[in-house]
């Protein structure tokens, strides 16, 4: 990867990209209402455990068929993709805000590689409501076309998703920010193991439970720092 593609992939996964994923906690704001996350230990399983079998095993695959699309040039294999991680997502909640993350990727993306006619495409079709357009997907799509491997792109995916729980952890447990770089880099070898691992080919699959449930709970919480 040269060092423009690098730049280039880095603004769609930097936190300063106005997708609205710093609105979203994943479940996590429930799960410290509910108990079940109360120190940094706790925190640590559970996203492990949501990294291990849920999106580790979902989403990255969807990143990684999604690269595989956009290598391909392949708007029918890029919304197959989409429709299928879409009926993966038991929780209304977790889905509308992929959704929503998706769409703002997928957007400025269109807008400004206008050489790349597959984002084009895609774009066409979520405006059109033909495809939802989840983060996974619009990631894939627009890291492969920025230049980057599909793991690499996958990986970005998962720090992604474990810096944003990280960064909600921080507003709603006594963990600072030392403390939240100490857990960030145990989780970084799980990381790098999952991205090698999520092939296109590879069935999704997920079971993490306690966060779908927790997920599903957040919008009947009585006070709430996120957005469900």
């Amino acid at each position: 990867m040269n060092t423009l593609s690098l730049i280039q992939g880095l603004r769609f996964v930097d936190s300063f990209f106005p997708s609205g994923g710093f609105a979203y906690s994943s479940g996590l704001e429930a799960a410290v209402q509910g108990g079940a996350v109360r120190t940094a230990e706790d925190l640590s399983r559970y996203v492990e455990d949501v990294l291990r079998h849920g999106m580790g095993r979902r989403e990255a695959v969807a990143v990684a068929r999604a690269w595989d699309a956009q290598a391909r040039g392949s708007r029918r294999e890029a919304i197959a993709a989409d429709w299928e991680l879409d009926s993966m997502k038991l929780g209304r909640e977790t889905r509308t805000a992929s959704r929503q993350m998706g769409r703002q990727v997928i957007r400025i993306a269109a807008e400004q590689m206008a050489g790349c006619p597959l984002l084009q495409d895609f774009l066409a079709a979520v405006e059109a409501e033909r495809t939802p357009s989840h983060l996974a997907v619009s990631l894939g799509l627009v890291l492969a076309a920025s230049g980057w491997s599909r793991e690499d792109a996958v990986a970005a995916y998962l720090y992604q998703a474990a810096t944003g729980l990280m960064s909600a952890a921080i507003k709603l447990l006594p963990i600072g920010q030392r403390e939240g770089q100490r857990l960030l880099d145990g989780w970084m070898p799980l990381i790098a193991e999952l991205s090698g691992q999520a092939q296109p080919d590879t069935t999704m699959t997920s079971w993490s439970p306690i966060q779908d449930i927790y997920a599903m709970r957040h919008s009947r919480l009585e006070s709430r720092l996120f957005r469900s």
